[in-house]
């Protein structure tokens, strides 16, 4: 009986095992391929591997101990005809109702029993999951970031050695990048290297034999190997050779030291107005460098005060440093009591950052932000550019005006048969209101006003507000002929242009809503209002203005020539009249014409050719294909003439062109001939 009940067992098991089976090999195919194909994260995946292991070797474990558990109950659920009696067939029957049990269900699964019960079995039993496949598919990607990391180290470090071994009796490098850039020295064969600015570069052999090597660069220099090398200090990108015609041209590029790059994170406005009951504001700020950052501060500056009292206090703040010293990120939340910041106070603020080159050092300043925090509003003007004069009483501001305007327009909506004479009335008196407000604005322009007197003077024609002709004694024409009239208009203020201009436009937008109101038009007049009140919150936004000094100082004159009378000299820093000598050098106009043909070229034309290039191609790729040009046309190259031609051709585009007089021979019959063209 123990022998029909393990072929049971194992007939379950292997339909256990066709169906885990594939789950197994599912999970482990990404680990596989990953395995195969990723070299460099090998020992990543076989980490991975071990626990897929683990995990097989558990799977087995358990379902065979679940098989030798559960089978029975699995025969009785998938067979019914067993009248759920299977468990007689796990032990030895000692009764012969028992034993004739055991026949009766032997007889029974020997007839139902097959591979599609088993697989069924199987198939109800087993679950697929699809959590271990996932699992693997993870640590594969894992172990793929982590090969293509590894990668380009290795690529990056494969880049700064050299491709090739050192051969005895050749040319090979020795690079010594400047010690701030933290790049380490390396030697290398002849090839194409891209080394950092500033770069001390040695040309070397190693056990020489034959006549002294020497080496063309592409600037027209040539230095001789000794013992102890040839060296030069590589600022922009060239390209060498050994001497000969024949030797094959590696490029030296560099690399420039880039200045920092700073960044206002936090305010994104250049002018951020913080609201009436602000408490704090935060200032965010990030600052980036190729090598490292030495210095970064933030620059402040408090403007308190209106009008001429306006008094500004500065402070600096350090950035702290960071682990990584190519990198200065800082953020701080910032009270307004830090700050200092009061009602109607502005804060200029920006970042300068220094990089650590000690020769050169780059200094990158950010744009100037302004935190804004806004002043109590007020009506009136005596907050504003302008200068403060009486006002009376009864003058209404702007603002006041358009709520008038806007309230009229509402009401004529409401009330479409309001009375003529009520809408008439109201619309004067804003017109009026608006007239004695435009003349306020016009005292600032020079325009005479009536604002404290009678604004409509009839007067007779002929005769003065006093009904008396004009006359000898009369103080009006005493005035006239003896005295002088009041300032004209756009000379009677000290302000700016700019600011006459807004002034203008507002008086000008003051008018065209006065009009409408006399018109008895109110909704035409609320653009121009809105327009007139645009203008003069533009005045008022005027009023404190922060710049940089950026004003011009002129050379200290010598002790000498002070109270002298002497201006030889003194002049010097203005700019000298260009000359005809400024137009194109005629070294190079004759070499560009030689080279269209084939004969001899002009003496010292190649040292006449890299000048040109050097000082008018900015970019290294063009100047290194240029000097190569230089080159061969040097070596003999007949056909290279058209290409050298071209470049030079290429940089007169940008030549300076001076207007210059041509002179001219007046004769008797230029004379004649131009008083014979002049029209009669």
């Amino acid at each position: 009986m123990h022998g029909e009940t393990d072929t049971l067992r194992r007939h379950l098991w292997a339909a256990v095992l066709r169906r885990r089976v594939p789950q197994w090999l599912a999970a482990l195919a990404p680990l596989a391929v990953a395995l195969v194909l990723l070299h460099a994260a090998r020992p990543l995946v076989i980490a991975a591997i071990l626990p897929w292991a683990i995990w097989l070797a558990v799977d087995i474990y358990r379902w065979r101990l679940r098989i030798k558990r559960e089978w029975t109950s699995w025969l009785n659920a998938a067979i019914p005809a067993l009248e759920d009696s299977s468990t007689l067939l796990a032990a030895d029957a000692t009764t012969p109702i028992a034993k004739l049990q055991q026949q009766r269900l032997q007889a029974r699964l020997a007839s139902v029993l097959g591979e599609s019960v088993y697989r069924g079995i199987a198939r109800s039993r087993v679950r697929i999951s699809i959590v271990p496949v996932l699992l693997s598919l993870a640590a594969a990607g894992a172990a793929w970031g982590y090969h293509g990391k590894q990668t380009a180290a290795v690529a990056t470090i494969a880049a700064s050695q050299p491709v090739k071994p050192i051969v005895d009796g050749e040319i090979y490098l020795r690079v010594t990048p400047p010690a701030y850039t933290g790049v380490q020295p390396f030697e290398t064969a002849a090839r194409d290297i891209l080394v950092p600015q500033f770069s001390e570069v040695r040309w070397c052999v190693r056990n020489p034999s034959g006549p002294q090597p020497a080496v063309e660069l592409g600037d027209g220099l040539s230095l001789p190997v000794t013992e102890a090398c040839a060296m030069k200090r590589v600022e922009e990108s060239l390209f060498w050779r050994a001497r000969g015609k024949n030797g094959t041209r590696y490029n030296i590029r560099v690399t420039p030291d880039q200045a920092p790059q700073v960044t206002i994170i936090e305010p994104t406005e250049l002018i951020h107005i913080l609201a009436k009951d602000a408490k704090t504001v935060q200032i965010s700020v990030a600052a980036r460098d190729d090598y490292a950052i030495v210095r970064a501060s933030l620059h402040m500056t408090l403007a308190r005060g209106s009008g001429e009292n306006i008094r500004f206090s500065d402070r600096e703040v350090p950035l702290p440093q960071s682990s990584d010293p190519k990198v200065r990120n800082w953020k701080k939340q910032w009270t307004l009591a830090e700050l200092g910041m009061e009602a109607g106070d502005e804060l200029y603020f920006f970042v300068r950052a220094t990089d650590n080159s000690p020769d050169n050092p780059h200094t990158t300043q950010s744009p100037t932000y302004t935190l804004r925090l806004p002043a109590p509003e007020a009506e009136s003007l005596d907050s504003t550019a302008l200068p403060s004069i009486a006002k009376p009483e009864n003058l209404r501001s702007q603002r006041q005006i358009i709520i008038d305007t806007e309230q009229l327009v509402a009401d004529m909506q409401a009330h479409p048969n309001m009375p003529a004479a009520t809408l008439r009335e109201r619309s004067e008196s804003i017109a009026s209101d608006q007239a004695k407000l435009r003349l306020r604005y016009g005292q600032f322009l020079g325009e005479e006003s009536s604002l404290f007197g009678d604004e409509h003077q009839h007067e007779g024609e002929g005769e003065d507000r006093h009904g008396s002709k004009p006359g000898f004694g009369n103080d009006m024409s005493v005035l006239k002929e003896f005295g002088h009239a009041h300032d004209q208009e756009d000379n009677a203020t000290i302000f700016d242009p700019k600011t006459k201009a807004v002034l203008k436009r507002a008086l000008s937008a003051m008018w065209d809503a006065e009009k409408s109101l006399r018109a008895i038009s109110p909704k035409p007049a609320l653009p121009p209002e809105y327009k007139a009140l645009d203008a003069i919150k533009e005045l008022q936004a005027a009023e404190r203005i922060y710049l940089h000094r950026t004003a011009f100082v002129p050379p200290a004159l010598k002790e000498e020539k002070r109270m002298s009378g002497d201006i030889v000299g003194v002049l010097s820093y203005k700019r000298a009249q260009g000359s005809a000598g400024d137009t194109v050098p005629a070294e190079v106009r004759e070499l560009v014409q030689a080279l269209s043909q084939d004969g001899a070229l002009p003496a010292l034309w190649s040292k006449a050719a890299r000048d040109t290039i050097a000082a008018r191609i900015t970019d290294q790729e063009q100047k290194l294909s240029a000097q190569r040009a230089v080159q061969d046309v040097q070596d003999g190259c007949v056909p290279c003439r058209g290409e050298l031609r071209a470049w030079l051709r290429g940089t007169l585009v940008d030549a300076p062109v001076l207007l210059q007089a041509r002179p001219s021979t007046d004769t008797p019959f230029r004379q004649a001939w131009n008083g014979k063209e002049q029209p009669k």
